[in-house]
C-alpha cells in the first residue's frame, strides 16, 4: 500500500466514522432533527435508536485491527443503511438535494473499504471452515 493510498484511506475512514459517530449519538438520544426526519419518512423513532447503536458499533468494528471478517459485515451494513436513507428519501418525495448527505457517506463509505489496507480485509482463507 501506497501512502497516498493509505492517506485517502484514512481521510475517508475518519470522516466517515466522525459522521456515523455523530448521528448515531443524535440517533440514540433522538436529537438534532432525526425524530422529524424519521417520522417524515415514516419510520418508528426506536428504529431509529436502534440504527443509532448499531452505526456506533459498526464504526467500533472498522477502526479497530484485526477482525476482518466482521469488519466485511460493519461494512455491508452501512452500505445498506446509506442505500435504503438515499431510497427512502426519495420514496418520501423528498427533494433530491435530502438524498446528498446520505449519497456522499455512502461514497465516504465505498472508498473507505476499497481502498482498507491487507491486514483489514477478509481473505478466503480466513473462512471458517475451510
Amino acid at each position: 500500500m501506497t501512502k497516498r493510498t493509505k492517506i485517502m484511506y484514512w481521510i475517508a475512514t475518519v470522516w466517515f466514522a466522525v459522521a456515523m459517530i455523530a448521528s448515531g449519538i443524535q440517533q440514540i438520544f433522538t436529537i438534532g432533527g432525526f425524530v422529524e426526519i424519521m417520522q417524515r419518512l415514516g419510520f418508528p423513532i426506536y428504529f431509529s435508536v436502534i440504527l443509532g447503536v448499531w452505526k456506533i458499533v459498526g464504526v467500533v468494528v472498522i477502526l479497530l485491527p484485526k477482525f476482518p471478517l466482521l469488519k466485511e459485515w460493519a461494512y455491508a451494513g452501512f452500505f445498506f443503511v446509506m442505500s435504503g436513507a438515499i431510497v427512502s428519501h426519495l420514496a418520501a418525495g423528498d427533494k433530491a438535494v435530502e438524498s446528498f448527505v446520505p449519497m456522499f457517506l455512502l461514497v465516504l463509505m465505498v472508498v473507505s473499504w476499497y481502498l482498507r489496507p491487507t491486514n483489514r480485509k477478509c481473505s478466503v482463507n480466513a473462512l471458517p471452515g475451510e
